[in-house]
């Protein structure tokens, strides 16, 4: 059985990464994605939301299960954004869920800690007061 996003979190599961392509243990109806670098004061972070699935900045393959978001313009995310260099920031909602009710839309930061390929996830208020 799917999980929810919250579920997810609660739970304090993680996703997991190869290369350039995040698994995630829920679906979601994604609406935008911030890919930024931490501790970097003049740089903004990219915003993706072409999400097209033949000419794309990001793919998404939904499964049973999961779902994988694969970036196209990166090679390999640990090393771009791993040991705290930079995170993932997915804006969207419950799959199904009502896109246009604010209560409904979550921010949800991932991140890439150590050696690992483990996603750490979180939700988080406001994407530009982390």
């Amino acid at each position: 059985m799917i999980k929810t996003i919250r579920q997810a979190i609660d739970n304090g599961e993680n996703g997991f990464l190869i290369k350039n392509s995040i698994f995630l243990p829920f679906h979601l109806e994604l609406l935008s994605v911030w890919i930024g670098k931490d501790l970097s004061l003049i740089s903004k972070p990219d915003v993706l939301t072409d999400f097209h699935a033949k000419k794309g900045d990001l793919h998404i393959h939904e499964a049973e299960n999961y779902t994988n978001l694969v970036f196209g313009q990166h090679k390999e995310l640990k090393k771009e954004y791993g040991h705290y260099k930079g995170h993932i920031i997915l804006f969207g909602t419950e799959k199904g869920a009502d896109i246009f009710d604010e209560k409904e839309r979550h921010y949800i930061k991932l991140s890439f800690h150590d050696d690992t390929n483990k996603v750490y996830m979180e939700l988080i208020d406001d994407p530009f007061d982390l």
